[in-house]
């Protein structure tokens, strides 16, 4: 059903309203459904317009889009999106930031540890000298990546497992927000081994230093590039250091949509948000800001890829992962971060008078306001 945006927030303003032990009724999903829906069709018919503008788009086999040269376009998304997918190692449970787009927002003191000498791969505990074993045992991925959540709070401990899986060939990325990154520990991870590393420029407001680390990175890394969810201050921060950043020669940069879980919420309450095959929840200026940027570094050259990491990427990662596992047709990780929709957060989109839906159509009988819903 086509609902209205009137409509549509008559119901949303019910539903936020509900206690949580409510059970929603199979017709009431169907109204939520429908406003998720229309509002989801609007975002992709902007989003499509401002992609329209950008000279030069190219696309990765559907499953992405980016501007630039094919050849900087980082290996570790390769994998990610065509190869045996995203295989994540954790280590490090702490971080010397708090940063209010990240996923563990106001619970960082809580994460849990690894555990002394131990590395979690596949949802597994490992200790260095089991890798072996691992690649013995199991198909050796295209890729691995480092998260978890800021390495260089004990980057010692990294050099050893890095050597023994660029020993055996598989391509290794890390994320660091680069702010206790030095020449040495730099020279360090690319004398192991490590193929990419990825900066996230807004956790430090695109600081100096970290603007530093990423022009001394690429003396020892063979890639090195720029990840950060594109936010407002990501945005501001960017544009008055842009010169800077494009003078460090970063390969690519990586333009993650922010999306929202229970701990980062709160931080964006009363932003336009959309919700992406009714998983990842996302501000809808997000994207828009990842779009503007990539016109304009089509527009004046910039020498690296910008690459769009959307959530339409991240559903596509989902679908190629599970299919490399062997997964039936159609199966993905892929899912929403609540455990019940928070209506409230689609409030402030369905009462902007400048946002509008697609199409529109009268509710048929019993999904009108007013009428019973069972």
């Amino acid at each position: 059903m086509k609902i209205s945006k009137k409509d549509a927030l008559i119901w949303f303003q019910f539903f936020s309203e509900l206690p949580e032990e409510e059970e929603i009724q199979p017709r009431q999903q169907e109204l939520i459904y429908a406003v998720l829906s229309q509002i989801e069709d609007a975002v992709d018919a902007r989003n499509e317009a401002l992609a329209r503008e950008i000279p030069g788009l190219k696309s990765l086999d559907g499953r992405s889009t980016y501007i630039g040269n094919d050849n900087a376009f980082p290996r570790g998304c390769r994998s990610c999106l065509l190869g045996s997918g995203l295989t994540a190692i954790r280590k490090t449970n702490k971080c010397n930031l708090n940063c209010k787009f990240c996923y563990d927002y106001g619970v960082i003191d809580l994460i849990p540890p690894i555990g002394e000498g131990m590395w979690e791969i596949g949802g597994t505990k490992f200790r260095e000298r089991d890798i072996d074993l691992l690649l013995s045992t199991h198909n050796k991925p295209t890729g691995i990546s480092y998260v978890y959540l800021e390495p260089f709070m004990e980057i010692e401990v990294y050099y050893g497992i890095i050597r023994k899986f660029h020993e055996a060939g598989v391509h290794q990325h890390m994320y660091t927000n680069g702010t206790l990154a030095t020449e040495e520990t730099l020279r360090a991870l690319g004398e192991a081994g490590l193929d990419e590393l990825r900066f996230n420029l807004g956790a430090s407001g695109c600081s100096d230093k970290v603007i530093t680390a990423i022009a001394t990175a690429r003396k020892y890394i063979p890639q090195v590039g720029i990840e950060t969810p594109m936010t407002r201050e990501f945005w501001d921060a960017f544009h008055q250091k842009k010169s800077a950043i494009l003078a460090a020669k970063p390969d690519f940069m990586n333009c993650a949509e922010l999306h929202l879980n229970e701990n980062n919420l709160g931080n964006y309450f009363g932003e336009n948000m959309y919700m992406h095959r009714l998983g990842y929840l996302s501000p809808i200026f997000s994207q828009e800001l990842t779009l503007r940027l990539m016109k304009e570094a089509a527009e004046e050259n910039w020498d690296m890829v910008i690459h769009n990491c959307c959530n339409h990427t991240k559903f596509a990662r989902d679908l190629n992962l599970r299919a490399k596992e062997g997964g039936w047709f159609g199966s993905s990780s892929y899912h929403g971060e609540f455990e019940r929709i928070p209506f409230e957060a689609f409030l402030p989109v369905l009462e902007d008078e400048s946002f509008h839906f697609l199409e529109e159509e009268e509710l048929p009988e019993g999904y009108r306001p007013g009428d019973m819903v069972f």
